[in-house]
């Protein structure tokens, strides 16, 4: 795991050398002054010597000083280079997503990968600082002080065989009980993310349903998992506490005990005893910062498997060497197309067979569940077919450089997505560089300039997250328009004016036909008005083609598309 993520800190190095040197500095301070406070009591005092009490307590000040401005500096280097550290693994994450395929993105939940990008990413930012202070600190602190302690009595010092092995008893026995309850923190903590999520995304749905009580409910009892789960884990680092009190009170009353003794007997001064206690608390107090860094590195563990899963995920789509970086045309053709989605066994496309021609629109209609969606989907390899091919401008879709290939692909998805801004904002996913005759020019053909105008602020007007502040149908037009700016030669629609009412829908489709002739259009529409007029059409039943042909072809030869033809004729009769 070290190997894999210490390349992230590449950046931070001077950082993350000069933090825990720093470091070892602050402890050399902390080691000087018991012993010098050991000289004051013996000597100085003693022998009354003013003039050396306060020699030797000027250099105890100014250790001091020392000390807290190694220790500021190292805090400062080790948070810059540990939340540092953290920034990259989590810039380099975002980046693995973004690159992800929807195969990928299937097999991780959204709120996991939420919970990845923020709680984990900072949980390995903090043991990273840690380690270059704390995991410094403790074992210098450890050293030095046992050193100095053997220093001033070795026969005293003696104690610590005792201590120090109980001590790494009682934290050893702690952390292999912790660990498995971090771990199992962190996937609750997803759920919680789940569920809040869901929750937020579907609220309208949840106070129209006025099932605020159920989900508060749901919400609870997630919540409730991960609190009691996280007081087992802390619970167990609790104990730590008193057992560390325990160990260092019996230490110090040995040490009174014997070292009193000692002093009693003159071989041993009143000073080296009160320094030799100060010893015995830094031994303890840096096992006891070793027990908390190693809890937090348990934690830090877990977290850097669940990094290094989705850093080591590679995308299910595949790019070839020299890839080709144009599109001839927007000609399409599926070749004995099967198509299994990752982790499932059934076919959800079974030998799919047509060939569309540039320019051409073609309209895909069928029963939910059809797989329609999926079809077009592998056009812009969103997916990678299972077995057959599928050719776009003469090619197969795997030769081509995926950017490219999706450049030239346009695709408006069924659900709409607008991102917070401006109306401009939006529409320059499309082209960051259209300018706003252009603009306009795709608003129109979209048919959204007919609302879009009538804002006082035009492009300017702002377009709150998720575009809730537009209805259903003008967020399907304003995405329409987006893609429209890609000047595609390919335009793909996934029931993309499902919420808008026929009269525009037509104007839309009139609108493609007249202006966008030489962009090959598939519309998938659940209303035949809306594919009617397409060149072609094809009907799916259950993952495979049913027919293909024109409007007046279709009525004589699929039953399934005569259906719901005669059944959406009659609606709007009735209507």
């Amino acid at each position: 795991m070290l190997k894999k993520l210490l390349p992230y800190m590449k950046k931070y190095k001077v950082f993350a050398i000069l933090s825990p040197i720093l470091m070892i500095l602050e402890v050399l301070a902390d080691i000087v002054i018991p012993y010098l406070m050991s000289l004051i009591v013996d000597i100085g005092i003693v022998n009354r010597d003013i003039n050396y009490i306060v020699r030797l307590g000027i250099i105890m000040i100014i250790s001091a000083l020392l000390g807290m401005t190694f220790g500021v500096m190292s805090s400062h280097y080790g948070a810059r280079a540990g939340y540092g550290f953290a920034a990259e693994i989590r810039a380099e994450i975002f980046r693995k997503i973004q690159a992800f395929s929807f195969a990928n993105l299937d097999k991780f939940s959204v709120s996991s990968l939420i919970t990845r990008l923020t709680n984990d990413c900072n949980t390995l930012g903090q043991v990273a600082m840690m380690s270059l202070r704390m995991a410094i600190r403790a074992p210098f602190l450890l050293l030095f002080a046992l050193i100095m302690a053997f220093n001033i009595n070795a026969s005293l010092a003696k104690i610590f065989m005792v201590v120090l092995p109980l001590t790494a008893i009682i934290i050893a026995v702690v952390m292999i009980k912790a660990r498995p309850l971090f771990r199992m923190l962190q996937t609750k903590i997803d759920r919680v993310n789940a569920i809040i999520q869901e929750n937020l995304i579907g609220i309208r749905v949840v106070k129209s349903f006025n099932r605020q009580k159920h989900e508060e409910k749901r919400f609870k009892e997630r919540n409730d998992s991960v609190r009691d789960t996280a007081i087992k884990a802390v619970s167990l680092v609790v104990t730590l506490m008193p057992a560390f009190n325990l160990m260092v009170f019996s230490t110090i009353i040995a040490v009174l005990w014997f070292g009193g003794q000692k002093v009693t007997a003159g071989t041993m001064g009143s000073g080296e005893l009160i320094s030799f206690i100060t010893y015995i608390i830094q031994v303890l107090m840096a096992l006891m910062l070793m027990s908390f860094f190693l809890m937090q590195l348990m934690r830090g563990i877990a977290s850097g498997g669940r990094i290094i899963e989705v850093l080591e995920t590679e995308s299910e789509i595949k790019e070839i060497l020299e890839p080709v970086k144009e599109l001839k045309d927007g000609a399409i053709s599926f070749k004995n197309v099967n198509f299994v989605y990752p982790g499932s066994k059934e076919r959800t496309l079974r030998d799919i067979n047509f060939n569309i021609k540039s320019g051409e629109v073609l309209g895909i209609i069928g029963s939910t569940g059809s797989s329609k969606s999926t079809l077009v989907q592998l056009i812009p390899r969103l997916y990678d077919v299972t077995e057959g091919e599928v050719i776009v401008g003469g090619l197969n879709v795997k030769n081509y450089d995926i950017k490219a290939l999706r450049n030239q692909v346009a695709f408006v998805l069924q659900k709409n997505t607008l991102f917070s801004g401006t109306i401009r904002e939006n529409m320059k996913w499309g082209n960051e560089n259209a300018t706003d005759e252009e603009i306009i020019n795709a608003l129109k053909q979209a048919q959204a300039w007919e609302f879009v105008s009538k804002y006082e602020d035009g492009l300017d007007h702002r377009v709150e997250q998720g575009g809730d502040n537009f209805s259903g149908g003008q967020k399907q037009r304003l995405s329409i328009a987006r893609a429209l700016l890609k000047s595609p030669k390919i335009l793909i629609l996934d029931d993309s004016t499902s919420a808008v009412d026929m009269t525009t829908d037509a104007k839309i489709q009139r609108a493609f036909k007249e202006e966008l002739g030489h962009i090959t259009t598939i519309i998938i529409a659940q209303r035949i008005s809306s594919i009617q007029h397409a060149d072609r059409i094809i009907v799916m039943n259950e993952g495979e083609i049913e027919a293909l042909g024109d409007h007046e072809t279709l009525m004589k030869v699929s039953p399934i598309y005569k259906e719901i033809y005669e059944s959406q004729k009659k609606g709007v009769v009735g209507e």
